[in-house]
C-alpha cells in the first residue's frame, strides 16, 4: 500500500499518468500536455494512438516520463495480429508504456484460451516496454472482473487497467476487486474513468490498493493534494 505520509506532492507525480486522448486532439493539445506531465512529475504521458508517439518521445527526451500510446482503442476488438503490430510500432516509434484495450466481448464469451494468447502475444510485442491491459470494469461483473485480472497476471502483464476512460468508471468496490485478486502476484493496478468529485476519488482509489491513476484531471488532482490533507482524506506529510 502506499504510505502518503512519506511521500512530497512532487513524489505524488508518480502515481499519475496525465492522458489527453480526445478525438479533436491536437499537435498542440499533445505538446502542452507532454509539458504538463513535466511539470507535475508524472510517471506517464498518455495518448490515444502510435500516431503522436514521435511527438511525445521528442518532448519527453531527456525525462523520466513515460511515453505512453494505446494499443487497439478504445473498443480492443482487433485482432491479436492487428494489436500486436501496433505494439510493435509503438515501441520503434518510442513509446515506452503501452495500455492495451482488452475484447470485453471475447471475455464475455468465455474464449479465456484466445483471451490469454493475444495476452501473451501483446507483451511479446511490446519487447522492453511496460505493458498494461484495460479490462473496462463497466462492461463486467464481479466475476469477469476476477476472471480478467487471473488473465493478465498470468500473461506477465505489469498492469491490470480499470478502463479506458471513455465510458463509465469504476467503482470503489470494482477496484478492490481487482486489488484483492492481483495479490500476491506481480501485475499491479491502474484505475481510469475516474469520476466526479475527481480528487477526493483518485485518492480514495490509491488508499484503496490502486497503485497509478490514469487521468486528464492530473493537474486538478494533485493541487488538491493540500486540501486533501487538511481535512484527512490523505495523510499528512510527515517526513521521510
Amino acid at each position: 500500500m502506499i504510505d502518503f505520509s512519506k511521500m512530497t506532492k512532487r513524489d505524488i507525480g508518480k502515481l499519475f499518468d496525465y492522458a489527453i486522448l480526445p478525438k479533436d486532439t491536437t499537435e498542440k493539445d499533445i505538446r502542452e500536455g507532454c509539458r504538463k506531465a513535466i511539470e507535475y512529475n508524472c510517471k506517464a504521458f498518455c495518448f490515444s494512438s502510435s500516431y503522436w508517439t514521435p511527438i511525445v518521445a521528442e518532448e519527453l527526451k531527456g525525462t523520466d516520463i513515460q511515453v505512453g500510446a494505446a494499443i487497439g482503442f478504445p473498443f480492443g476488438q482487433q485482432s491479436s495480429a492487428v494489436k500486436a503490430f501496433e505494439t510493435e510500432e509503438a515501441v520503434r516509434l518510442g513509446a515506452t508504456v503501452l495500455d492495451n484495450c482488452m475484447n470485453v466481448g471475447a471475455l464475455k464469451d468465455k474464449k479465456y484460451d484466445e483471451i490469454l494468447r493475444e495476452f501473451r502475444e501483446y507483451k511479446e510485442a511490446a519487447g522492453p516496454a511496460e505493458t498494461k491491459m484495460i479490462i473496462e470494469v463497466a462492461f463486467l461483473t464481479d466475476e469477469e472482473i476476477e476472471t480478467a485480472c487471473k488473465l493478465v497476471a498470468e500473461a506477465g502483464i505489469d498492469w491490470a487497467k480499470s478502463s479506458s476512460g471513455q465510458y463509465q468508471g469504476p467503482s470503489l468496490e470494482q477496484v478492490r476487486i481487482m486489488v484483492n485478486t492481483l495479490k500476491g502476484t506481480n501485475t499491479r493496478v491502474k484505475v481510469s474513468g475516474v469520476k466526479f468529485p475527481r480528487p477526493q476519488n483518485a485518492y480514495t482509489f490509491l488508499m484503496a490498493g490502486a497503485e497509478l491513476i490514469g487521468s486528464r484531471a492530473v493537474p486538478e488532482i494533485i493541487d488538491s493534494l493540500d486540501l486533501m490533507r487538511e481535512i484527512g482524506i490523505v495523510p499528512k506529510y510527515e517526513g521521510k
